[in-house]
């Protein structure tokens, strides 16, 4: 499956920073990527920094991103409430609500993200009330842990949009990985079929799992917050040690196609 790939999908915490720092070889790898002109975006779960603040740390630290390239759940979210009129209530981090201006709150839905210390019981039960009332139950994401500023991993997400599904008997409509719909929205944007491009994550199910579900190659990396035997969990297209690894065995495969058939 990697013959065909033409371009990629990148996970940003864990696959190109730890702790906002860049891993070794991680620059480089995107520099070659760029050079042999391979269509690349970045895609996130992240949903405890705006997008504006994402952009500045990546280019603080050498990596310019178009905000156009920069996949989120919040930004997908934001847009499914503006088209809907829905007035939600919100259940995420402090920091994450600008991302959400021009949304007016109210009781219509439920948007639900890494809100830290604001998940209190208070919090929780009111989102219950509304989903179980018949709000519109929307994730930002569903990932299970991350890994922290400290290097060691922290409960995501995950266990309480898990728990409030579990309460209210309603299944959640998720806009990170690993939403199939995610993936394919960033696809589409470079103008790309699924089965020609590839997801490189550290995350054996959001990333790889989802990505390969909805069509991509998914290339495991044992960086971040993969642990060993995570590749059991899911049949990745190739695991590799880190993203400078990944890069140069896709390269090394663009370089063997027949002629023609260069990535574009």
């Amino acid at each position: 499956m990697l013959s065909a790939v033409r371009g990629l999908l990148l996970d940003l915490d864990g696959v190109v920073t730890v702790g906002g720092a860049p891993l070794p070889g991680a620059l480089e790898a995107i520099a070659k990527l760029r050079g042999a002109g391979a269509p690349l975006r970045f895609v996130t779960n992240t949903t405890t920094k705006p997008r504006r603040r994402l952009i500045a740390d990546l280019a603080h630290i050498g990596l310019h991103v178009d905000p156009a390239d920069l996949f989120t759940p919040a930004s997908l979210a934001r847009d499914h409430l503006r088209r809907s009129g829905a007035q939600p209530f919100l259940l995420i981090h402090p920091d994450l609500l600008e991302d959400f201006d021009g949304v007016e709150p109210g009781e219509d839905a439920v948007v639900i993200g890494d809100a830290r210390d604001a998940f209190s019981y208070a919090n929780l039960n009111h989102a219950f009330r509304l989903i179980h009332d018949g709000a519109e139950f929307l994730a930002l994401a569903r990932n299970r842990n991350f890994l922290d500023g400290d290097r060691k991993l922290s409960l995501d997400v995950g266990g309480f949009v898990a728990a409030l599904e579990y309460a209210s008997d309603r299944t959640a409509h998720v806009f990170g990985k690993p939403s199939a719909d995610f993936f394919l929205g960033a696809v589409a944007a470079m103008g790309l079929a699924p089965a020609q491009t590839a997801m490189i994550g550290d995350d054996a199910e959001a990333d790889i799992g989802g990505a390969m579900a909805a069509g991509l190659a998914g290339i495991l990396v044992r960086t971040g917050k993969y642990r060993p035997g995570h590749e059991k969990r899911v049949d990745p297209t190739l695991v590799a040690d880190d993203l400078a690894q990944a890069v140069e065995k896709l390269l090394q495969t663009s370089e063997r196609r027949p002629s023609g058939e260069t990535a574009r």
